[in-house]
């Protein structure tokens, strides 16, 4: 079983940037995809640049921002575990209450956004609680066994087709609403299915095992200190970088055909840890780097909040009942609108912080995880 080291847990610049990072990409990606509405309508105002956007952000960010997310997700339950652990206390029973604070924090969420994660995130952290007590050499045989998207693997190996039509069918029900409803058509119909559609987008893209993957490797990378810099861990992330920047590159002339479905999610997992180690080696390694994310640290502090402001501002911006943009604006014209969510929000998180310590949110999640 595993015991705490007694190391103190000092707060990680680093990893707040990560998420800032993580969270600005989720709200650029989302404007790429117009939060989730793909119509079938002629977009308005469109440039000649929008597939060439589309392509290299698809690569950059589409499921490596969530991947990130997962990640820190881990990490920052090693550190609240690891801290009770160390004053005797057990954390189990309060983190299961706190994911189930996350869950409903999710259903407000999906009342706005269809695509919500938090949900699905809160039942993924409930397995974290009994991994956390096994001891690392089980937990690394545990991030390998899902690195590898065994269930993909599985199918690919005995035949077996997974039926994903019923996907599409939801799909078709929540895009008609995002286009033609009112603001509580939306909201009912999200409530209705954005659970649904979310688990099985998970089963279809192949992130159901990868992101506990991330979770339990996030925990993992607390247990081993590593975003600290210490004990040459940097020599860790710079091995990470090379080798991962190696396999992107030989990857990225590969023809995956039939393999597509089980090797296209493992490509998108070394592109994350090839993003997370040029970070995190940057950030220590320059002084410059540090004051130009230290911006994106203040972001990634109030980084639910800010998930859940995107949902609101974002929806409003592109569905039916608000501007109904989803028609109007092209990818590159989309991906500008995203960058203007970025910047409001961090100026209102930076206005926030002034006056406080945690943002509205995470303070209120602080408070009732506690109770």
């Amino acid at each position: 079983m595993y015991k705490t080291r007694n190391l103190p847990n000092t707060r990680i610049d680093v990893a707040d940037a990560l998420r800032g990072i993580a969270v600005a990409g989720i709200i650029l990606y989302h404007s790429v995809e117009h939060f989730n509405i793909f119509t079938a309508e002629p977009i308005t105002h469109t440039l000649a640049s929008d597939q060439m956007v589309s392509d290299v952000l698809a690569w950059l960010l589409s499921g490596k921002m969530y991947g990130i997310f997962a990640m820190l997700f881990g990490l920052s339950f090693f550190i609240m575990n690891d801290n009770q652990q160390q004053k005797g206390k057990n954390f189990s029973g309060r983190f299961a209450w706190r994911m189930c604070l996350l869950f409903m924090f999710g259903i407000v969420n999906v009342a706005f956004y269809d695509g919500d994660i938090l949900m699905l995130y809160a039942c993924y952290g409930l397995l974290l609680i009994p991994i956390s007590y096994l001891p690392s050499k089980w937990v690394w045989c545990i991030i390998a066994l899902l690195a590898i998207q065994p269930v993909e693997l599985f199918c690919l190996l005995t035949g077996t087709t997974l039926d994903h039509s019923t996907l599409w069918e939801v799909y078709g029900k929540i895009n008609s609403a995002h286009e033609h409803g009112t603001f509580w058509e939306n909201t009912l119909t999200n409530l209705q299915y954005g659970f649904e559609v979310n688990f099985r987008f998970n089963v279809f893209s192949g992130r159901l095992t990868q992101l506990l993957c991330l979770f339990i490797l996030g925990m993992q990378l607390g247990r081993q200190r590593l975003f600290y810099n210490e004990n040459g861990n940097l020599k860790v992330w710079h091995t990470i970088l090379i080798c991962s920047t190696i396999v992107v590159i030989a990857l990225s002339f590969v023809d995956f055909g039939s393999l597509d479905s089980w090797l296209k999610p493992i490509y998108n997992l070394i592109i994350l840890l090839m993003i997370v180690s040029a970070i995190v080696s940057a950030w220590y390694a320059f002084e410059g780097v540090r004051q130009v994310l230290h911006h994106l640290c203040i972001f990634g502090r109030m980084s639910l909040t800010n998930y859940l402001l995107q949902s609101v501002i974002g929806c409003f911006i592109f569905c039916g009942y608000g501007l109904a943009c989803y028609h109007l604006l092209g990818i590159t014209y989309a991906v500008m609108v995203g960058c203007g969510m970025v910047v409001c929000q961090y100026l209102f998180a930076r206005y926030w912080f002034s006056n406080h310590s945690r943002g509205p949110l995470e303070n209120l999640w602080r408070k009732l995880t506690w109770i």
